[in-house]
């Protein structure tokens, strides 16, 4: 079989061609460098934190404080949906197995939800994880990086402004 030059370069182009079409759905997760956030940064521009904080009502069947929450703590920051992110946290599990936890409610600081009245709405983040994060280490702050919603939804401990699919965690290192 004979070749000529440009049968062989529109064969090498092709081959080049398809090599590098195969790998575009691959560039998104090279390129994608996360955007390192803080709990302020969940509060929309202009709000103040003193103004997401409520006041709320003790229930005395259930020996339980209810925050009243006014809008501004259901307020979100609209820049953040969709965005690629690391936040520092604390985790309330929500789904636990023995592999460890695969859903969680990241709060700011340590028995938020738990001891406390919850925090508002636009201060917690529900987080989903494929990669189980270790029982033994629920206690630890935590870094948890991956794409964020902006979504309010209910869970067992308390209402969430944030969704979260968590990619990657690690330890916070102080």
């Amino acid at each position: 079989m004979k070749h000529t030059t440009s049968s062989l370069s529109l064969t090498r182009r092709a081959a080049l061609a398809t090599g590098l079409a195969a790998l575009a759905p691959l560039r998104p997760t090279w390129a994608a460098t996360e955007r390192e956030i803080t709990w302020d940064d969940l509060i929309p521009p202009g709000v103040p934190y003193s103004e997401i904080i409520g006041e709320g009502e003790l229930d005395q069947v259930n020996d339980t404080w209810n925050p009243i929450f006014d809008a501004n703590a259901t307020k979100l920051n609209e820049a953040l949906d969709g965005a690629y992110v690391k936040l520092p946290g604390f985790i309330i599990p929500i789904e636990q197995s023995t592999k460890g936890v695969t859903s969680f409610v990241l709060v700011p600081y340590v028995g938020a939800c738990i001891h406390t009245p919850p925090p508002p709405p636009n201060q917690l983040v529900f987080v989903t994880t494929e990669t189980p994060w270790p029982g033994d280490q629920l206690w630890d702050a935590v870094w948890v990086i991956g794409h964020m919603r902006t979504q309010l939804q209910d869970t067992e401990v308390a209402e969430t402004g944030y969704a979260l699919t968590a990619e990657k965690m690690e330890i916070y290192v102080w």
